[in-house]
């Protein structure tokens, strides 16, 4: 059963990208989540501490690995890079998420915080774990040698890139059936650059 926390975080993130930042109160997160405002108090300091929690939640890499099951995931190569942009992927057309990715982008000027906890939770994260699996497969002689960090910004970016694409497009009601490929395309071409 999901508790109240759950709950708060899951109604809070539609709210959210429905309404948007402004136009979600706490008073409304309460009376959809079926609570009185003060007990949503004993959870969570504010609205923003709602917000960050659901950005956070946005933010964390879509292919979470442990230490342990990296070297075996990266091992695999190509389909482990085919895995992580399924996934990313996957995020792209869900349309709570893209709805929350869209305020997002917005936000993260207005919101110092904000900013510091995409550097953190999506950035720096799925940078260190993309680049100790190319060092995995560098190691392993699968990919060409270079500088590991500098192969998993080129992976990850064209990802963000795409998904940043598909959603302009979606804002404008352009149809994205043309693009929902790209993530694929873009690992066959990323391989084939990279394999030894």
């Amino acid at each position: 059963m999901i508790n109240t926390k759950e709950k708060i975080l899951k109604v809070s993130s539609t709210l959210f990208s429905e309404l948007g930042y402004k136009g979600t109160s706490v008073r409304k997160i309460a009376s959809a989540v079926g609570i009185r405002e003060s007990a949503l108090y004993n959870h969570f300091k504010n609205k923003e501490e709602i917000f960050l929690s659901v950005a956070k939640e946005i933010f964390t890499s879509p292919f979470s690995v442990d230490n342990e099951d990296i070297k075996e995931s990266a091992l695999k190569g190509k389909a482990f890079l085919q895995k992580f942009a399924m996934q990313y992927k996957l995020l792209t057309f869900d349309k709570n998420n893209e709805n929350m990715f869209r305020l997002l982008m917005i936000e993260l000027f207005a919101n110092k915080e904000l900013r510091e906890q995409f550097m953190d939770e999506f950035h720096t994260q799925n940078i260190k774990m993309l680049s100790e699996a190319f060092f995995i497969m560098m190691q392993n002689n699968l990919i060409r040698s270079s500088d590991p960090m500098m192969v998993a910004y080129e992976f990850l970016s064209t990802l963000f890139y795409i998904r940043l694409q598909i959603t302009l497009m979606r804002f404008d009601n352009s149809s994205t059936t043309g693009m929902s490929t790209q993530f694929e395309k873009h690992v066959e071409f990323f391989w084939e650059s990279i394999r030894v």
